[in-house]
């Protein structure tokens, strides 16, 4: 096995070239993939609606080609899951990858074409392992498995040649053979719906496995964890598998779990690598072992653009290209990819923090904030803020959300929050107050509606009782995979939800 790991990690490492090529010159890479998508999409549907043909600079597609959202693009893909072809993009679609978004009750089936496939989440996949393996030379990762923790829907048959499920599923559906070699647990568990039944059956699969490396959403990954240590009565994961060298972690914010991974697996060595992979598209991974600022990944068969945050909500917002972004602004992610979504934009806001090379972190989503006062609270803001009144308390968070508390009368606003907690804190009032300062210390607008509770209050915590978000995702039907907990809104209805669950339990 240690031959077959050196020879790994040699061909891993070879695609590091390439990386250096489009960090040196993204300008020149990002145009060349504008030009690329479209003329490989002029003589679609789409493409002929919009005149693909003429469009000779980015300035005219712009001008040219709204701004979509899922809405506007599903009439398209309802007569792409229907069979239809050359719609969107001139190679035949057989595959979508379902995602519930993060708040929406409704489905989304995004496009998986053969090349979105083999040159974005593939091709990700192999470069996540190569900064890896330059980063860790002397890993030992391919002597053992990966245990990776699936999606929650089985691949699902709309017709004769269409399948969907959720991403996970889908790549895991396609991968070559010797991967599936190295993947734990078989796919009859991996792809499992029940996720009650599924974390059991993982545990007991993969507890005598040599499993080197882990890749899963944090929370889903610490309830297997908790599995695994009562099945087999150890104190920690590298008691179990003792080989156990990196963890590979994405979709949610990693900060309000790392002390929960560091007493799970107690070593300084531990190597936590972070990606950004949506349904629609593998955007980012984390470069550098120091930081956790993901490196924008350039040549995956996507165009990008970006949306200054102020602009949100306008009819036909201007979008920057990537030269004309700034460091430190949030911005809304605008893609147009070798799946066929042109200009869509996907719901996520990231700032970049360093623009050369072009680094990001995901700062939250275009519909998760809180501003019913003007306070515009971010997802980030409010990590932070949760994140210090961990380290401050001793707490360890494991599920959030949180909503406004309207005017009412002559009393101020308000915003509410619901918190379940892994480890309580030593003092509730003490983080409360932390969590309220740090906001303030990092959101202005947060700051200044604060002053002598004018126009907000001090924050309404709720500390929830165990199991509460898993009873309510489970009462939701949305259990596993990519459902996620809503962590800010701008309206009542989780909030509201949630404690009225919470009365009556």
């Amino acid at each position: 096995m240690a031959i077959v790991n050196s020879i790994f990690t040699w061909l891993m490492k070879k695609r590091i070239h390439q990386i250096e090529l489009f960090m040196k010159y993204p300008h020149d890479v990002q145009e060349e993939w504008f030009h690329t998508l479209i003329d490989s999409a002029e003589n679609t549907e789409w493409g002929k609606l919009y005149d693909y043909k003429t469009i000779l600079t980015v300035q005219q597609y712009q001008e040219r080609v709204p701004i979509q959202n899922y809405d506007t693009l599903k009439p398209y893909i309802e007569r792409m899951l229907n069979g239809e072809q050359n719609i969107l993009w001139p190679s035949d679609i057989r595959w979508f990858a379902k995602s519930s978004g993060t708040t929406s009750d409704r489905s989304k089936f995004i496009p998986v074409s053969e090349e979105s496939l083999e040159e974005c989440h593939f091709k990700g996949g192999k470069d996540m392992l190569s900064i890896y393996c330059n980063n860790r030379p002397d890993n030992q990762m391919f002597t053992g498995k990966s245990l990776v923790l699936g999606g929650s829907h089985q691949v699902n048959q709309l017709n004769e040649d269409c399948f969907y499920g959720d991403l996970s599923a889908v790549l895991i559906k396609n991968l070559p053979i010797w991967a599936e070699f190295y993947r734990t647990p078989d796919m009859s568990i991996a792809l499992m719906d029940n996720y009650e039944i599924k974390m059991d059956r993982m545990a007991e699969a993969t507890i005598n496995e040599n499993v080197t490396s882990i890749s899963g959403v944090p929370t889903w990954t610490i309830v297997l964890a908790k599995k695994v240590l009562e099945l087999t009565g150890k104190s920690n994961l590298l008691e179990v598998w003792p080989n156990l060298e990196v963890y590979i972690h994405g979709a949610v914010n990693f900060a309000p779990y790392r002390e929960q991974f560091k007493q799970l697996i107690p070593s300084a060595d531990m190597y936590y690598l972070e990606t950004y992979n949506a349904s629609e598209g593998f955007f980012g991974i984390q470069d550098q072992d120091d930081s956790d600022e993901m490196l924008l990944m350039l040549d995956y068969g996507i165009f990008y653009e970006f949306i200054p945050m102020e602009h949100i909500g306008e009819e036909n917002p201007k979008a920057l290209v990537l030269g004309e972004v700034e460091l430190h602004k949030n911005y809304a992610i605008v893609i147009s990819t070798n799946g066929g979504l042109w200009r869509y934009m996907i719901g996520d806001t990231i700032q970049f923090t360093s623009l050369a090379p072009y680094r990001i972190k995901i700062t939250g989503r275009t519909k998760h904030f809180i501003n019913a006062f003007g306070e515009e609270v971010i997802i980030d803001n409010a990590e932070q803020a949760l994140t210090k009144a961990c380290q401050e308390t001793g707490a360890e968070i494991k599920d959030y959300t949180a909503g406004p508390i309207y005017f009412k009368g002559e009393k101020a606003g308000g915003h509410e929050w619901i918190i379940e907690f892994d480890k309580q804190p030593d003092d509730f009032e003490k983080f409360v107050d932390i969590m309220d300062q740090t906001l303030r210390e990092v959101n202005s607008d947060y700051d200044a509606k604060r002053f002598k509770d004018m126009a907000l209050c001090r924050p309404k915590v709720h500390n929830a009782p165990a199991h509460t978000f898993y009873n309510w995702l489970k009462a939701k039907d949305k259990l596993g995979g990519q459902h996620k907990v809503p962590r800010l809104a701008n309206e009542r209805k989780y909030v509201e939800d949630i404690l009225e669950m919470m009365k009556s339990a």
